[in-house]
């Protein structure tokens, strides 16, 4: 077994340029779409919230996950999930715009409409914007604290390793997987779904699971193959860790196509009108081609790309397929929320361009900060030796 030779290198500034400079692009953008069509920008601001969710709160269950099932091959990346984890903090800030525009969004926050409703009537309980805002602030505090019990924790095991750690945190982590499922369920059914409040979907909270888990680990993937190209991550690392993520990425990319198909399949079986309309509205005018390049972009090109075992291991292949998913992620989102704003036929301008540069932006600014006085390797984990080593 060879020694972990690791050393600290910053990270390059031209990261930290290129956050802020897609940052501020995303804000002039997004505050242009305010003051013009502030409707169409809320609705684009859904979008922004629910992907930079996608990535900070899947991260923090990929570190969950790495502790409760034992893996080794991970851990040498585990450092860049739980910087990457960080974003959770920006999921507030996000929603703040979306807030002070619940009225525009939202039908259900109409009360005169909601009492001639006979449906609305019955689903008040749930859907009012008292209880929307206690359900997503509670959100964001369990995002909080975990992701200081599962990732902050982490740093300081840096300097004084313990065996003690591990075994701790494999209890807060299968604490953590129940609360997880609850709060991404909540955020999908209360921020997406209720865009229209007569449809519902039992697996809504799995389908956006799924666009989750394949956003953070493509995320994971291309800040982990970077980092260690660039000799960030020291050595050892190679191909039998790639083939990991390229695996990971293949099975969840056939887990969304199969929820995506499951979730389609019940609803055109039942064939009940206050199901089936969603499903109408999204093959109406040029939405139908959206709806078909869903299947494409999400299913079938990054299927054939890494259906080959070489391209689970090729880093350039990875790199390819992780971004096709981020934009993939992207491109679901869209078509989950606005044809709630546009039922007659998609749009798309510079207005729809803004979720992306934020986001992207918010990550690098994020990710550059959180890990400039850190170790880019957990070096205090005792698994790390052996992770570093591992071989299929």
């Amino acid at each position: 077994m060879t020694a972990i030779n690791y050393q600290k290198k910053e990270l390059p500034s031209i990261m930290l340029k290129a956050g802020v400079l897609l940052f501020l692009l995303g804000l002039i953008i997004a505050l242009l779409g305010y003051v013009i069509d502030h409707e169409r920008a809320a609705f684009n601001g859904i979008i922004l919230l629910m992907f930079v969710m996608s990535v900070g709160l899947g991260s923090l269950f990929l570190i969950g996950l790495e502790y409760l099932v034992g893996a080794d091959w991970s851990v040498p990346f585990r450092r860049v999930m739980e910087i990457l984890a960080i974003v959770v903090f920006a999921v507030p800030v996000f929603s703040l715009p979306l807030f002070a525009n619940l009225h525009t969004l939202f039908h259900w926050t109409h009360i005169e409409d909601v009492l001639k409703d006979p449906i609305l009537k019955n689903k008040m309980p749930y859907l009012n914007e008292m209880f929307f805002s206690i359900r997503s602030t509670v959100a964001f505090v369990l995002m909080f604290i975990f992701w200081w019990l599962l990732a902050g924790r982490s740093f300081g095991q840096d300097s004084s390793p313990t065996g003690n750690y591990r075994k701790v945190t494999i209890r807060i982590s299968a604490l953590f997987m129940p609360i997880f499922t609850i709060v991404l369920t909540f955020m999908a059914v209360d921020w997406m779904m209720s865009l229209e409040p007569h449809w519902f979907s039992t697996i809504f909270g799995v389908y956006y699971f799924a666009g989750t888990f394949s956003v953070a680990l493509a995320v994971v993937t291309l800040f982990a193959i970077y980092l260690n190209e660039n000799s960030y991550l020291g050595e050892g690392i190679g191909g039998d860790h790639y083939y990991n993520f390229g695996a990971l990425l293949f099975a969840f990319t056939n887990f969304w196509a199969y929820i995506a198909f499951s979730q389609f399949l019940l609803i055109w079986y039942a064939n009940l009108p206050e199901e089936t309309f969603w499903y109408l509205h999204r093959w109406e005018g040029s939405w139908a081609v959206v709806s078909i390049g869903i299947i494409i972009i999400h299913f079938i090109v990054p299927y054939a790309v890494l259906l080959p075992q070489p391209a689970k291991s090729d880093p350039k292949r990875l790199k390819f397929i992780a971004w096709w998913l981020v934009f993939a992620h992207f491109y679901d989102l869209y078509w989950l929320v606005m044809p709630t704003y546009s039922s007659g036929g998609a749009v798309f301008g510079w207005m729809e361009i803004y979720p992306v540069l934020i986001s992207l932006g918010t990550i690098l600014i994020l990710f550059y900060y959180f890990a400039k006085n850190k170790n880019l390797l957990p070096i205090g984990d005792p698994k790390l030796p052996k992770s570093i080593n591992f071989h299929l």
